[in-house]
């Protein structure tokens, strides 16, 4: 073909370019500053599962719509959203979102002996009421054993609180860990989860920690038991966290055992 043939083709193509670049990249809206740092997460595998990305008022969330849990859920927690007028009215309900077969309902929940556990918790959203609702929808939990919920599940969440009152921001990623083995609960077969992680990262200090608990009581432990590697659970989830750090950055941060940070109340 000669270039005055192509010049047509060619021109077509350039048009039609930004739409492409932006149809690849993903629209996070509100919720670009809770990951300005870090990056958004993002499945590791070339064949991720069905999921949707959600951006709520204190959270930002992959709903996996197998599982009907959210795989990651990132908040961004400052010094000035600890403390705040909004009350906790327990409203929970199904994401309207998401389409009836691909989410969790109350009734599959009901009456089969776990919590609702919040990934984005409730405490977290005291500055500002419709914040605090949106943490009950139902794509913002995962079925959690009462005693680990209630027990070092809700210390570590305190303490990530802590974290971010001492040194004005954190980043924290939660979510679930799986086995193939997991229980199903419910007509819609939400997956009991055998483990749950949770990362905390310091922007400030360029410091991270994390943690993978099992879903279960844990007598007698604290959540410094608990400590892994940051790589350890990217192996487990398939999840790259910090996906906006250079790899010799996340190679440092997420390679090693760090020593429990210094524990401090919200």
């Amino acid at each position: 073909m000669m270039l005055a043939e192509w010049r047509p083709v060619l021109c077509y193509a350039l048009l039609l370019l930004p739409a492409a670049l932006a149809a690849k990249a993903q629209d996070f809206g509100d919720c670009e500053a809770m990951i300005d740092v870090t990056g958004a997460p993002e499945y590791l595998s070339e064949e991720p599962p069905p999921h949707k990305v959600l951006c709520r008022m204190g959270y930002l969330l992959s709903s996996n719509f197998e599982s009907k849990v959210p795989d990651w859920v990132v908040e961004a927690l400052t010094d000035g959203n600890l403390d705040g007028p909004a009350v906790r009215r327990d409203n929970f309900k199904a994401d309207e979102e998401l389409a009836p077969g691909s989410r969790a309902e109350l009734s599959d929940y009901s009456g089969k002996g776990f919590d609702r556990g919040h990934m984005a918790p409730a405490e977290d959203m005291t500055w500002d009421q419709e914040a605090m609702d949106q943490s009950f929808l139902l794509s913002n939990m995962a079925p959690q054993d009462p005693p680990f919920n209630r027990g070092i599940w809700a210390r570590l969440e305190g303490m990530a609180r802590g974290w971010a009152d001492q040194h004005g921001r954190v980043i924290v990623f939660t979510g679930p860990v799986y086995d193939p083995d997991d229980r199903k609960i419910g007509g819609n077969r939400v997956e009991v989860p055998k483990a749950f992680f949770k990362i905390v990262y310091n922007p400030e200090l360029r410091r991270a920690i994390g943690f993978q608990i099992p879903n279960e009581r844990q007598t007698g432990h604290t959540a410094a038991d608990f400590i892994v590697k940051i790589r350890d659970i990217e192996d487990e989830t398939g999840i790259d966290f910090f996906t906006a750090l250079s790899e010799r950055e996340q190679n440092r941060i997420e390679t090693i055992v760090p020593t429990m940070w210094r524990r401090v109340r919200p």
